[in-house]
C-alpha cells in the first residue's frame, strides 16, 4: 500500500509531549507505526516515549529522516505548526486538531501552494492502513487488510463503516479522514483519484455529509473515470434543516446547494452506488464488486 502511509513512513509528532500527543503516539507505536521523534519548542534535547524531542521540524527531519508529521497542537497554534512543517518540506502532514480558525486555515492553504507537502486535515481522524500502521486517533480492532479504500469526512461514521466492511468478509486497503472543516488540505476528489490508481484498492467508499462541494467534485471524477472501480457512497444529513450548521464547521447546507439529496443525485448520476444506511455499506460494497 503506497497511498499516504506504508512501511517506510517515518513519523514525527508535533506536540508529542502534551497529553494527547503522548497518548495517541503511544497507541500508534503499539500498532506498528514507525515514530522516530517529536517536536515541542523549548524542549529540544529531551527524550519522550524513548524518542528524541526537537525544537523545530526542520531539525527533527534532518536528524531522523522523517517523511511525515502528525500534529497534536492547540487550535491557536496549529496553523503556525502546519506552516512550519510545510516550510521544512515535510512530504505528509496530518492534523488532528479541531476548531482551527478558518482564517488561519486560509494562511495554511496559501502556504501549501507550490510546495511539496500533502496536508490531511485539520480536524482529521487520520490515516489507517490495516496491518501496516496508523497515523491518527481512529479506533482499531475491527479493521482488517483488504481491497476497500475509504475516504471520509466523518470520524465516527468511519469506525462504523470499517466494522461493517470487515463483518461482510472484506477488508480495507486504506482509510483516510479528510476532516469536516470547510477549509482543509487534501479533499475527497484528490483521495479518490489516488485510490482509482492504486493497485491494492479494488473498491472505494466515500462517506460524505451536508455542506461544501466535496461529494459533487468526487462525482465529476467518477463520471469522467467511467467504471474503472466500483464506488459506494454514504451521504448523511438527509433530514438536516437548511442554513443551520450541524456539528462540523463544514456541515452547513444552504438553500439551493450542499444538501444531502443534491449530493446523492450527483453521485448516482455519476455511477456510484448509494448505501441507504451505515449498516448497509458492507453489503453494498459486496454487491458492487460482484456486479463489476
Amino acid at each position: 500500500m503506497t497511498v499516504f502511509l506504508d512501511r517506510d513512513t517515518r513519523v514525527i509528532c508535533q506536540g508529542m509531549t502534551g497529553w494527547a500527543g503522548t497518548h495517541h503516539v503511544a497507541r500508534m507505536m503499539e500498532y506498528g507505526t514507525k515514530v522516530v521523534g517529536g517536536v515541542t519548542p523549548g524542549k529540544g534535547g529531551r527524550s519522550h516515549l524513548n524518542l528524541p524531542v526537537f525544537d523545530r521540524v526542520a531539525d527533527a527531519r534532518r536528524a531522523t529522516g522523517a517523511n511525515a508529521s502528525i500534529l497534536f497542537v492547540p487550535p491557536a497554534h496549529a496553523a503556525s505548526a502546519m506552516i512550519e512543517a510545510i516550510e521544512a518540506e515535510m512530504p505528509l502532514v496530518v492534523t488532528v486538531t479541531e476548531r482551527v480558525p478558518v482564517l488561519d486555515m486560509v494562511r495554511v492553504r496559501d502556504a501549501l501552494k507550490g510546495g511539496r507537502t500533502t496536508l490531511v486535515g485539520a480536524n482529521s481522524q487520520g490515516i489507517l492502513v490495516p496491518g501496516i500502521g496508523k497515523l491518527g486517533v481512529m479506533a482499531t480492532g475491527s479493521e482488517r487488510p483488504g481491497g476497500v479504500g475509504i475516504v471520509s469526512r466523518s470520524a465516527s461514521l468511519t469506525s462504523e463503516v470499517v466494522a461493517q466492511i470487515s463483518a461482510s468478509g472484506l477488508g480495507q486497503s486504506v482509510t483516510v479522514g479528510i476532516g469536516g472543516d470547510p477549509i482543509h488540505g487534501v479533499g475527497m476528489r484528490e483521495c479518490l483519484s489516488l485510490l482509482l490508481e492504486d493497485a491494492d484498492t479494488e473498491a472505494i467508499v466515500l462517506i460524505g455529509e451536508i455542506g461544501g462541494t466535496e461529494e459533487e467534485e468526487a462525482a465529476e471524477l467518477i463520471a469522467g473515470a467511467g467504471a474503472a472501480k466500483p464506488v459506494v457512497a454514504l451521504i448523511v444529513g438527509r433530514e438536516a434543516p437548511p442554513a443551520r450548521r450541524m456539528g462540523h464547521a463544514g456541515t452547513l447546507a444552504l438553500r439551493g446547494g450542499g444538501d444531502a439529496a443534491a449530493k446523492i443525485r450527483a453521485l448516482e448520476r455519476a455511477g456510484a452506488r448509494i448505501a441507504a444506511s451505515p449498516h448497509l455499506v458492507g453489503e453494498t460494497v459486496r454487491q458492487a464488486l460482484a456486479a463489476h
